[in-house]
This record gives structure tokens, C-alpha cells and sequence, in this order.
């Protein structure tokens, strides 16, 4: 199989939570790989100030406003940005967090935060990019930041709801590839589900004394799956630090 993300060079791609962390650095090797990239954040600042620093890149980052837990901010972000710069042929849906709580003790408000932005957002802003898709008769990708957590029950104190959210996700980008299917669009779905990464994420306390992976290996493998071949859909791709639990 040969890799090449030659058919996406020029062409436009969102990532949520781009202004730091993982969503930070896939936007930053999809500018380096050519691609015109729509950063959206709350922190809008910190986006523009990562597309100064990729001014001479191959590609363009363009920061976009926009909190992912408000429907209408996402509706209308995607408006803009087809406006702005086209066809979206490419969502990386990476906004994401944890909050402490427990299901027995916890805030329902802080739960339904959590829901929002790594749940219900993710589907928001999957409709939008797929209807322009469609529209365009675009072969689109859909890249999904997940987590192991999303795939096995694990024991994390003080952050109970974030495994569940993160199995919805699991579950949601395997319905969405059976309806692309069902209605036999060319778009593909893709789960990325990384260990713990080394960032500034809240977490499990005593986490990071465990070995982790770099912002930029999860940034390699959402570049890997968007360099596979037309034809090939790679649904799910799980990825840990040597040695990490």
C-alpha cells in the first residue's frame, strides 16, 4: 500500500480543539503536509498565534472562534469557514475534557459539560462536515480523537464520566460508518484512540509517571490514516507507549 496525503494538499480541514495540546499539533502537521486548516477554539488567540509561527509551512492555518459545548457556534463556525475557504474535505474531531466527579457524588452540571463538548459537539460538527461533503460529492475523512478509555472499563477516581463519554464515541463512529455505508457515500471514519498522552489534560493523578505518548505521535497517526488509499478505511487505530499500562 503506498502512503501519500498528495489528494488532500490544498484542500480544507477542521480541527476542533486546536489551540493546544493534541489538536494543536494535528493542526500543525496538516499545515505542514500542504493541507488549509480551520482551527477552532475558544481561545482563538492562541490559534493565530500558532498560524504566525506556520506562516512559511507548505499549508494554512486559519483560526476560527468557536466553543464546541454551543450549537449554534458551531453551526454557524462551519458556515463561515465554507464561506471563507470552501469545501471541508477533512473533520478532525479532537475538542475534548474531563472534569472531576464521581456518578455517585457528582455535579450533573459538570457531567453534562463533559457530554457536550466530547459527545454531543463531535456529532454537531460530524453533521456539518458530512452534509458539505455531500453537497460537494467530496471523498471526505472523519477523524475522531478517542481514547483507550473508550474501550475498556478502567479504574480513574475523580473522572468517571469521561470513559463513558469516550465509549460513545466508540459506538458513534461505528454507527456513522455503517450509515456512510448504507448510503454508499465515499466518506471514510476513522477512531483514534491514544493512551495517555503527555500534555496538559487533566488526569488520573499519578498518570504521568507512567511511560506516555508525544502530542505528535497521535499528530503521525491521524496523517497515517489520512495517507491510506481511497479504498481503504481504517476504522479503528490504537496506539500506547511502549510499557504504558
Amino acid at each position: 500500500m503506498v502512503l501519500s496525503i498528495e489528494r488532500f494538499v490544498g484542500k480544507v480541514a477542521v480541527v476542533t480543539g486546536a489551540s493546544s495540546g493534541i489538536g494543536a499539533g494535528i493542526a500543525e502537521a496538516l499545515v505542514s503536509n500542504g493541507l488549509i486548516v480551520a482551527g477552532l477554539g475558544r481561545r482563538v488567540e492562541a490559534i493565530e498565534a500558532l498560524a504566525q509561527k506556520l506562516a512559511g509551512a507548505k499549508g494554512k492555518l486559519i483560526a476560527f472562534e468557536c466553543d464546541i459545548t454551543k450549537e449554534d457556534e458551531i453551526v454557524s463556525t462551519f458556515e463561515q469557514i465554507i464561506s471563507k475557504l470552501g469545501p471541508i474535505s477533512v473533520l478532525i474531531n479532537n475538542a475534548g475534557l474531563s472534569q472531576r466527579g464521581s456518578l455517585i457524588n457528582g455535579d450533573p452540571k459538570s457531567w453534562k459539560t463533559i457530554l457536550k463538548t466530547n459527545v454531543l459537539g463531535l456529532c454537531i460538527a460530524t453533521k456539518q462536515a458530512i452534509q458539505n461533503m455531500i453537497a460537494n460529492q467530496t471523498l471526505g475523512h472523519i477523524i475522531h480523537i478517542n481514547s483507550v478509555v473508550g474501550h475498556a472499563v478502567m479504574d480513574l477516581p475523580g473522572f468517571d464520566m469521561y470513559g463513558p463519554s469516550k465509549y460513545a464515541v466508540t459506538a458513534l463512529a461505528e454507527t456513522l460508518r455503517l450509515e456512510i455505508n448504507r448510503e454508499k457515500l465515499q466518506i471514510k471514519i476513522t477512531s483514534v484512540s491514544p493512551g495517555y498522552v503527555k500534555t496538559n489534560f487533566e488526569f488520573a493523578s499519578g498518570i504521568e509517571n507512567f511511560p506516555g505518548l508525544d502530542i505528535e505521535d497521535v499528530a503521525d497517526a491521524v496523517v497515517y490514516a489520512l495517507s491510506t488509499a481511497p479504498h481503504v478505511n481504517v476504522s479503528e487505530l490504537t496506539l500506547r507507549a511502549i510499557g504504558s499500562l
